[in-house]
């Protein structure tokens, strides 16, 4: 039989935990639930694998004497801090919970989010950082701007190391903003979760501007308009899942290999793959239809699929191997490159690279965007961002030319020029300087004007140079791509250029980093 003073003092350790798990109480949190918010436990016992998660720091408390807070005392000070498993692969979480104090950061609070992050690298394996949290404690004051600091330090000691994910479960304001926004991917709830720098109350005061916070800063503005964030929810379940089928396709560190996961062997692209894109340029499609014929069934996941939508970025799996894909999107803007388009590619293209998985890449693009507000927005230099993006990768880099690839798009798309180990191009695509009737316009101007039939003339000279430029033969003749190839075969050719680059190793001239055009 236990000795008495051992069952009193686990008896007492047993109440001290089950009281610390409460938060901040039922009533704050069925509050949060009547908001359609789960708690901080809740999230993650959504997140990781059955019974697998250790917390630590649980008892932790804070130390800040000024305005009254020696007389509370906030459970694990607002934060839950620990690691469990997603699908067996090891994860860091914290989650913010909003019951404690508003999820406030003061020092401890922060202190805890510091550990995990120090503890993380160390062990090689993903931080899930879930954000619910008015912001600073600050009654804590500069200590919480230290413990701000601190996290954005880590965040960038572990950008490229350790993959980073935020789901934002609720508000997120002020100096809170920026470790999401270092992080590698941003989930936001749908009517739940919002981020800006300045609330309303204050811009209103400063500019006389009257927003909301979902106007100003909700879960849409950052998908769409912003750029900020990469995935939208609309719940914390679905965050929760979101994250879970994010983290199937990445490696735990940058030294890890991905998971290999089961497919297919016989599946191959059938003669619906003709049906897609028509030989007139002018003529749009949807490129996420190649996109889902051509790699394993159903594994398709888009990223930032409402930002820059002229751009597709996302992962999907060949021969159940991870990969990451850029493509211009014909439906929109017919695939022209523009700011965003730019930044949106350029990210994304750094993250793969950072953690080895190739990318492949499918063009259609008439060049980039022309316009003042494009010029005046900075398009040289946002531009210069993808080609910097892709000329500093060292991944396997497949490229497939589907149609249009004019000009300086045609170089900065992962061209052989830039660094691709195989680029391949459809019978039907068009590699030149221009399009054909802007080429004609240019080189033929004073001809076509003299011409009794100026009409007939420029379509004549159009079709000449359509003839001998825009086609992909020309540019296989110089060797700047490798084959011309039969469409119902991208599958195979993809699958096994990837196959014969996997073992790449390339090096690149010593440095202490580059200065990427930001």
């Amino acid at each position: 039989m236990a000795d008495e003073k051992f069952v009193e003092l686990l008896e007492n350790f047993r109440e001290k935990k089950s009281k610390l798990e409460l938060g901040g109480g039922q009533a704050r949190i069925d509050k949060q639930h009547s908001q359609g918010k789960l708690t901080a436990r809740e999230r993650i016992e959504l997140l990781v694998d059955e019974g697998s998660f250790e917390e630590i720091d649980k008892f932790v408390k804070h130390r800040s004497t000024y305005l009254g807070l020696d007389k509370k005392t906030f459970p694990y000070d607002g934060v839950v801090t620990g690691f469990g498993t997603i699908k067996g692969k090891k994860v860091a979480v914290f989650s913010q919970d909003f019951t404690v104090q508003g999820g406030s950061l003061g020092e401890m609070h922060a202190k805890k989010i510091i550990k995990l992050q120090d503890l993380a690298m160390k062990f090689g394996v993903p931080v899930i950082g879930i954000n619910d949290s008015a912001g600073a404690r600050i009654q804590e004051a500069v200590d919480s701007l230290y413990g701000y600091g601190g996290i954005f330090y880590r965040n960038t000691l572990a950008s490229g190391v350790i993959p980073q994910i935020t789901v934002i479960a609720g508000p997120c304001a002020g100096g809170a903003v920026y470790s999401p926004a270092i992080t590698d991917f941003i989930i936001m709830v749908e009517k739940t979760s919002q981020m800006f720098i300045t609330g309303p109350n204050v811009i209103k005061a400063v500019t006389g501007e009257d927003v909301s916070k979902e106007g100003l800063g909700g879960a849409m503005v950052h998908n769409s308009k912003s750029g900020v964030a990469h995935l939208i929810a609309k719940s914390d379940e679905e965050a929760m899942e979101m994250t879970k089928k994010l983290m199937s396709y990445i490696p735990s560190n940058n030294l890890d290999p991905v998971e290999i996961t089961e497919f297919d062997e016989n599946y191959n692209l059938n003669e619906k793959i003709y049906d897609i894109v028509s030989p007139n340029p002018k003529k749009a499609y949807d490129v996420r239809d190649i996109i889902n014929m051509t790699f394993d069934p159903e594994t398709f996941f888009e990223i930032q699929p409402h930002f820059a939508k002229n751009m597709i970025t996302g992962f999907a799996r060949m021969g159940g191997k991870s990969v990451g894909i850029i493509a211009n999107q014909p439906k929109i803007m017919a695939g022209a490159l523009d700011i965003d388009a730019s930044d949106k590619a350029s990210r994304f293209i750094r993250f793969c690279d950072a953690f080895n998985i190739p990318i492949v890449t499918f063009v259609d693009t008439p060049g980039f965007l022309p316009g003042v507000s494009q010029e005046h927005g900075g398009i040289i230099r946002h531009g210069a961002k993808l080609l910097y993006a892709y000329s500093e990768a060292t991944v396997p880099m497949i490229t497939i030319i589907l149609r249009k690839s004019y000009g300086g798009a045609y170089i900065a798309m992962a061209s052989q020029h830039l660094g691709a180990d195989f680029v391949f191009a459809w019978p039907i695509s068009e590699i030149a300087v221009m399009g054909a009737e802007g080429a004609a316009n240019v080189i033929f101007a004073k001809e076509i004007k003299n011409s009794e039939n100026p009409e007939q003339t420029r379509k004549q000279r159009i079709e000449e140079y359509k003839e001998q430029f825009n086609n992909p033969y020309e540019v296989a003749g110089r060797g700047y791509i490798e084959d011309v190839i039969d469409p119902i075969d991208t599958r195979n050719v993809i699958m096994n250029s990837l196959f014969i680059a996997e073992s790449k190793a390339e090096a690149r001239p010593a440095k202490k980093h580059g200065n990427i055009p930001l």
